[in-house]
């Protein structure tokens, strides 16, 4: 069986040329399905701010004291993605490619890989405090990922601007601890060979960098996270940090999807019972055994789950999980109705309420209620 033939590179590029014709002259905003929606839409948010295609990009001069605020403020983002930048570089070493790691508003504050100085457009875009966003630098990935918040991947001419026209770039964004954007990873090539399966690297890189963020938050206990059935370990894990008391410290964004709570409520608010439909110390006791353990949720499904003491602590602290009380084993059922109990408590008696904050129906407080009373 043979491969499909991949699209001919000038194939490609006199689709993206028809594009750009159908967009910024004939006006016609959805490009005959040539490019992606999004980067239609992105150039025509350019020509809509007064833009044009032939103007000359500056890429905003940086002064020693904007390279040194954007290194400043975006410090605890750089340690985290360090080491996946380096890791990044030598992985991209023989296809012309390096990566550039940018805050949320899209302005550069680290990069590695080969990156050739002497080349001007390698130059202006690798230096700490540029502006490569939308506003600033037109259609990019970089300003694509920031704004629609997904992996991107652009080729040559899908850049705005003719200047940006030589560089083919994936982009991926990041999301810190508390569940916002605060910034984006970013693999260019300069006259380099499409790539598109760098989207995937990106994504992945940027996933490993979101994760390196979560552990730096001082924690006494880590949660790993994903559906029975599954591996444990790796780096498409949902992270759930708690402190001593069992509230959440900070979660990545693959546990956001897994337990929807932790994007309606601010994490800080949140503590592991609103999460998780068990006793909570029974976590801090799975950690003591080092086993995963299926926990139920509120909404009637299960995740697996693997909890273990936090790296790096002093052994005071480290160990002090240890000391934790074990949970006395109950039934499930008491444990559910209790919870739901202090729910309906919390909000005072009113039982919509509490079935919105637990992320259930009505119909299930009274049913886990009544069936207690009834039985």
């Amino acid at each position: 069986m043979h491969a499909a033939p991949s699209i001919p590179s000038t194939t490609r590029l006199a689709r993206i040329a028809q594009a750009r014709q159908l967009v910024m002259q004939e006006e016609r905003p959805l490009a005959g399905g040539l490019v992606e929606p999004w980067i239609a839409q992105s150039w025509q948010r350019c020509l809509a701010h007064g833009l044009r295609p032939q103007q000359r990009v500056s890429f905003e001069a940086v002064s020693a004291a904007a390279m040194r605020q954007a290194a400043e403020s975006n410090r605890t983002l750089v340690a985290a993605a360090r080491p996946i930048l380096s890791q990044l570089g030598r992985a991209l070493a023989d296809t012309r490619y390096f990566a550039i790691l940018t805050n949320h508003d899209g302005v550069v504050v680290d990069m590695d890989g080969a990156i050739d100085r002497s080349d001007h457009r390698a130059a202006v875009i690798t230096r700490i405090g540029v502006d490569l966003s939308e506003k600033a630098v037109g259609t990019t990935a970089i300003g694509a990922a920031l704004r629609e918040l997904h992996s991107v991947w652009l080729h040559r001419g899908e850049h705005f601007f003719q200047d940006t026209s030589v560089y083919s770039c994936a982009g991926a964004p990041l999301f810190g601890p508390d569940g916002r954007c605060v910034g984006m990873l970013d693999l260019t090539g300069i006259e380099a060979g499409e790539r598109p399966e760098l989207r995937h690297l990106a994504t992945h890189a940027a996933r490993r960098i979101e994760n390196a963020l979560v552990l730096q938050r001082r924690h006494r206990l880590l949660l790993r996270l994903n559906w029975p059935g599954l591996p444990l370990g790796d780096d498409a894990d949902g992270l759930v940090t708690l402190d001593g008391e069992g509230q959440v410290v900070a979660a990545n964004h693959a546990a956001r999807q897994l337990l929807p709570m932790l994007n309606s409520i601010s994490h800080t608010e949140l503590h592991c019972r609103d999460l998780f439909a068990t006793p909570w110390e029974a976590l801090f006791d799975a950690a003591r055994h080092d086993r995963p353990v299926e926990v139920p949720l509120w909404s009637g499904l299960r995740v697996q789950v693997r909890a273990s003491g936090p790296d790096g602590l002093p052994p005071a602290q480290r160990f002090a999980i240890q000391s934790m009380p074990a949970a006395t084993v109950r039934p499930l059922k008491e444990v559910e109705t209790d919870l739901i109990r202090k729910a309906v408590k919390d909000a005072r008696g009113n039982v919509a309420q509490a079935a919105r904050n637990l992320g259930i129906s009505r119909a299930t407080v009274y049913r886990k209620l009544g069936t207690v009373r009834g039985g």
